[in-house]
């Protein structure tokens, strides 16, 4: 999965006008079926039942500049929009095609007469306020470096801020299985880089628990039941790889006990994160699944968490920053 960035602010005029007409009021497909392509309208209906979708897109540019970059693109890429210095926005491509006449009747065009042709369309849209110098820091670029125009990440610098925003792809689109690599994947597991990563983990684990279950027993932080401590484990507030040196040590204070009866996979994957003075937040994305919505009425609903306190607030803080699904800005 690799990630593309777009700066948002095409031309200070239209920007606005476009985020509304196709991301805050999604396209609706039966609206424009005399411009769509038959397969291309097959292919959106049958990963958007509702008939509706966010749509962008990005213009070929002078000479064509930008076709190397669209060629990169995939379904199941993060997009990320930005503006004023910080990352605000973003989703999966469910779907890629070219329609110039369909962009045109969306945007309109710029002032050299082209149009935003190479479309795609968005799912598992998401609202985030990361501040483009801690992406900068992050990514070792130069401090001055700004997302003036497309940009495709390459992968190491994609998997370092997917690990830093738990990214996922798009749940509407499943990919081959591959037998091969899937038995060489299973191959690999038993090997000896594998062995070291879960010996480090296990003896983590054990180091968190010593601080935060002193008994047999222990409360889950998020939803407070008294469980057994098979059933808990130290989950990390911030993920351990963005933890400084200093914030590394501070075992008493960087993890919360979450419970394996669901919890910590919500807290993990950003349904649920923890505000001002304990009061636990739940994304509306997460009631939307109802597997997860039945799980957070009877056990998260309305519950402030006795674990915060002042100590592991600016934790707290970076995980509803960095990972709560919040809902897109409007």
């Amino acid at each position: 999965m690799r990630i593309v960035m777009q700066p948002a602010r095409r031309s200070e005029k239209d920007v606005a006008q476009h985020y509304q007409d196709t991301i805050v009021n999604p396209v609706v497909f039966d609206d424009h079926a005399d411009l769509l392509q038959p397969g291309v309208l097959d292919q959106l209906k049958q990963l958007f039942p509702d008939g509706t979708a966010e749509m962008w897109g990005v213009v070929p540019g002078k000479k064509e500049v930008n076709l190397s970059k669209i060629k990169k693109m995939r379904p199941g890429d993060w997009v990320f929009f930005s503006g004023d210095k910080r990352l605000y926005y973003g989703g999966t491509i469910a779907l890629m095609w070219r329609n110039r006449d369909l962009a045109t009747r969306l945007w309109g065009t710029d002032h050299a007469g082209s149009t935003w042709e190479y479309m795609y369309a968005l799912s598992g849209t998401r609202g985030f306020d990361i501040p483009i110098e801690e992406v900068r820091q992050l990514l070792s670029w130069n401090p001055n470096r700004n997302i003036m125009g497309i940009s495709i990440l390459d992968e190491d610098e994609s998997d370092t801020l997917q690990t830093l925003l738990t990214l996922e792809p798009s749940t509407a689109l499943t990919a081959p299985i591959d037998p091969q690599a899937e038995e060489a994947a299973v191959a690999a597991f038993d090997g000896e880089l594998e062995r070291k990563a879960q010996r480090a983990y296990r003896g983590e684990q054990a180091a968190l628990k010593r601080r935060l279950l002193p008994g047999a027993t222990g409360e889950c932080a998020l939803c407070g039941r008294e469980l057994p401590a098979a059933f808990l484990i130290g989950a990390h507030i911030k993920k351990r790889a963005m933890c400084s040196d200093e914030e590394k040590r501070d075992l008493a204070n960087i993890a919360m006990l979450a419970c394996t009866l669901g919890c910590d996979a919500l807290f993990e994957h950003g349904y649920v994160a923890v505000g001002l003075e304990g009061v636990l937040q739940v994304s509306p994305l997460a009631m939307g699944i109802p597997g997860v919505a039945q799980h957070v009425q009877q056990h998260l609903a309305g519950r402030t968490v006795s674990w915060w306190n002042v100590e592991r607030q600016p934790y707290y803080e970076w995980h509803r920053i960095h990972t709560f699904k919040e809902t897109p800005p409007i």
